[in-house]
């Protein structure tokens, strides 16, 4: 599907989808917690409804009493030998331990740009684990069969830090405690994200600088009754929006968040921009930008909104971390450099680990999504400083992480 960005300013308020990073957690503890979970406040997205999915296959009752509540019967007990994870590399890489806590063998099934995506860090520390693995070459679609033990593992952090809150989530139910050595640890905000969830559900994790994690076996994952926050990673994009275009009110966020994308907030300040922080909401609005200098390693998922940021910013960014970036939905550094080419912007990834751009005038363009998400997203956000109307193609893609963005962008600009 394609979708036409026309330009012009922004001024408006809107709030977020919940975010689907702790959505997804909080489903895989709610699926460990024998007895009725609350979840509130949840967006249904692609990313979402894949967790949902992986839980009920894995034995909890889940109901929707409203488009935004799910109530789950928790209790591990799988009566489906496959997990059907969509497009959804967490999903993936947190249901695969998960299901190793089984003694019946899973299938872990994927589909899209997933089948393309490094899993080869989950064999070893599974098979050290006690679990049976048979993966196709490092690739989807994984077959585990457990239980997990426990013990002293060590697991590669170099990738993505999804599996390892996949074990952290699930070794708290292995029959032994474990020491979990990981190497080379990113995106830690994230393992943050995932501590505090299991300590929501009433179990321990402890650590020493995200490198060492002891976990005590045979804990309990307690009911809850939770509301989800709002996702920093869409906010991220609504306020780039404002910086560039106009001015724009993102509510139901708090910069107090241990989602990693509230690094935002720095960056918009570096270049420039007027930030109003509240309790509850964050305001961006549009000053003279120019470039500037972010290390984005451990928030790789902010380099599309900080592209858009730094394309309408005056002379040149320096963004640091491209390394993250091969093994998202795209090449998102090579995307960046292609798309954003065709909109009149140079991006220069010659240097390495490190992205160079040089913000200018956006000319009108056809470009492409790439399938992903937030190359979407980032492609409408600076559409809206274009000489003309701009195409994107593939723009449905949005249904991952944010499935009303288009139509939300639109009211924004209807209320300027």
């Amino acid at each position: 599907m394609d979708r036409t960005v026309h330009p012009g300013r922004l001024s408006g308020r809107l709030a977020p989808p919940s975010s689907k990073s702790y959505a997804q957690r909080m489903l895989a503890a709610s699926l460990l917690a024998e007895g009725r979970t609350v979840l509130r406040g949840v967006d249904d997205c692609s990313d979402t409804l894949a967790a949902v999915g992986c839980i009920r296959a894995l034995g909890a009752r889940v109901a929707q009493p409203d488009p935004a509540t799910y109530v789950v019967e928790g209790g591990l007990d799988p009566h489906d030998g496959v997990l059907h994870v969509g497009e959804s590399g967490l999903s993936a890489r947190l249901f695969t331990p998960i299901a190793a806590l089984s003694g019946r063998p899973i299938r872990i099934e994927g589909r899209g740009s997933l089948l393309e995506r490094p899993m080869a860090m989950m064999t070893g520390p599974l098979r050290r684990l006690g679990a049976a693995v048979r993966d196709s070459g490092g690739r989807l679609p994984f077959e585990v069969c457990g239980p997990l033990r426990g013990g002293e593992i060590e697991a590669d952090g170099s990738l993505s830090s999804q599996f390892v809150t996949g074990l952290l989530l699930a070794l708290p139910q292995a029959a032994n405690d474990t020491t979990l050595h990981v190497r080379d640890a990113v995106s830690t905000p994230y393992l943050e994200m995932t501590i505090d969830t299991a300590a929501r559900f009433g179990v321990e994790i402890f650590h020493k600088e995200y490198r060492e994690f002891f976990i005590p076996g045979r804990q309990c994952y307690r009911p809850a009754d939770l509301r989800i926050e709002g996702d920093w990673s869409a906010a991220a994009m609504l306020l780039v929006a404002g910086a560039v275009a106009g001015e724009m009110r993102v509510e139901h966020v708090s910069h107090l968040s241990k989602q990693a994308d509230t690094a935002i907030l720095d960056a918009l300040v570096r270049a420039g921009a007027a930030v109003i922080d509240e309790a509850d909401a964050v305001t961006a609005l549009h000053r003279p930008l120019h470039g500037f200098e972010f290390d984005a390693t451990q928030c790789p998922d902010l380099f599309p909104a900080l592209a858009a940021l730094a394309a309408a910013a005056e002379g040149e960014t320096v963004l640091r971390g491209t390394h993250r970036l091969r093994h998202k939905e795209s090449d998102r550094a090579e995307a960046i450099r292609s798309e954003y080419g065709k909109l009149g912007i140079e991006v220069d990834l010659s240097e390495e680990d490190t992205m160079r751009i040089r913000g200018g005038a956006i000319r009108a363009a056809r470009v492409e999504s790439r399938n992903d998400h937030r190359m979407a997203m980032s492609l409408a956000v600076a559409a809206l400083l274009a000489d003309g109307p701009t195409t994107i193609e593939g723009a449905e893609c949005v249904a991952k992480s944010y499935p009303a963005f288009f139509e939300e962008l639109e009211r924004a600009r209807a209320r300027g």
